[in-house]
């Protein structure tokens, strides 16, 4: 799969991945449902991620020189409710203005939903000035508070998956995430008319998939006029497919891929149901290896400086790695990820920023486990099944989420 950057400020579009995201920066996750030699990860605590209502955004790091904050929140409390397609997950997106009137620099993001309990998790878009009239348009003639929307804004011209991407994915908030910070002279460019849409998912499981109460999530933005050297960012997201049969000692009829793939189709559609068979076609040559660990290629076609990133899986992830030119005498690992952590899914600065340019590979790798669905509260209600990629809580994906900076050749 190739993935291009071109130096004109827009986001990119990276293959299947961006869709996903269905789930930012500090990447959170979405749905439900190899050789690594990275250890596994420890079963998740009982309640580590079901105990989301004690969990904390914590405080905000200091201002630092030339900064500061600007404080958003949901125009409308909302209460989420189960889709029509069925299942106990909703996304829902909500645009706010966050009022700019000159151009600035985004450093830091922070997300700090009301209703923590029922916040699996969030991601934020900055939609371009150009795109913003699509957005409200959409917004106006959809009925209820915002829309429904699972990979991206869900708004045609003003998402982060068209040819002409419309909007920057900027940050991610997942349970136990604090504020995420940039500290290299990098940052998302604002520009004033611009606006912002929050996607929340909302996951029923704990009020079992019944209406829980509202929600009105707050968003705090770090801005700064930047200087003339401050790189401005975009988000690279390179995924791989997931092929995770079910464990040994399982059986049921969701354990039948073509059964689990009907089933992702049912509740967010034909675009998120198709993305199983894409994801196979582009990176395992069309033909499905199930297995615990899957990989996929993308090929650079243009310079570009990687300064950050993070794994994004679901709740059966164990571990995830983004590796430059593997097999080469250049090979490197940029992202490494050995023991994953839904709660804790955060932006990691590189030791050192990394350039690269056509020629150079960037492989995924993501290591599932379906033993850990009995061990997982709010997995061991549901039945088991063959996972594929997918928006729900039982489904999985797995990206790995690059910031990077365009430069010239």
């Amino acid at each position: 799969m190739a993935i291009h950057a071109e130096p004109s400020g827009q986001a990119w579009r990276f293959g299947a991945a961006a869709m996903a995201l269905a789930t930012a920066f500090a990447v959170a996750a979405c749905g439900s449902d190899a050789d690594n030699s990275a250890a596994p990860a420890a079963p998740p605590a009982a309640g580590s991620h079901g105990a989301h209502a004690g969990a904390s955004v914590g405080p905000p790091q200091p201002l630092r020189a030339g900064e500061r904050f600007v404080d958003l929140k949901m125009p409308e409390a909302y209460t989420p409710a189960p889709p029509e397609g069925g299942g106990t997950d909703e996304y829902r997106c909500q645009v706010i203005d966050p009022g700019l009137t000159k151009a600035q620099f985004l450093t830091g993001t922070q997300v700090m939903p009301e209703n923590i309990a029922l916040a699996h998790h969030a991601i934020v878009y900055a939609v371009r000035p150009d795109k913003a009239a699509l957005v409200r348009e959409h917004d106006a003639k959809t009925p209820g508070i915002g829309w429904q929307c699972f990979g991206g804004t869900g708004v045609k011209g003003a998402d982060v998956e068209d040819d002409e991407p419309g909007a920057a994915w900027v940050d991610t908030w997942a349970p136990g995430a604090t504020e995420t910070l940039l500290d290299q002279d990098v940052g998302f460019k604002l520009e004033p008319g611009g606006l912002v849409v929050l996607q929340m998912h909302y996951n029923l499981l704990a009020t079992d998939g019944k209406p829980g109460g509202s929600d009105r999530t707050a968003v705090r933005l770090r801005l700064t006029d930047g200087t003339p050297k401050t790189r401005e960012l975009e988000t690279w997201s390179l995924d791989a497919p997931t092929e995770l049969p079910c464990a040994t000692d399982e059986s049921g009829p969701l354990c039948d891929r073509a059964a689990s793939i009907a089933d992702v189709t049912k509740r967010f559609g034909a675009d998120v149901g198709g993305m199983a068979d894409e994801q196979v076609e582009e990176c395992s040559g069309g033909k499905p290896k199930p297995g615990n660990t899957q990989t996929c290629d993308h090929e650079v076609e243009a310079p570009a400086t990687l300064f950050a990133g993070f794994g994004h899986m679901h709740m059966l992830g164990r571990a995830l790695k983004v590796e430059l030119n593997p097999g080469t005498p250049k090979a490197k690992v940029v992202l490494d990820v050995p023991q994953f952590d839904f709660d804790n899914q955060r932006l990691v600065k590189l030791p050192a920023p990394v350039e690269v340019g056509p020629g150079d590979t960037l492989r995924t790798t993501c290591t599932h486990d379906a033993g850990l669905r009995k061990q997982v509260p709010q997995l061991k209600k549901l039945p088991p099944r063959y996972v594929v990629w997918g928006d729900g809580t039982s489904d999985e994906m797995c990206i790995g989420i690059m910031a990077v900076s365009p430069r010239a050749s």
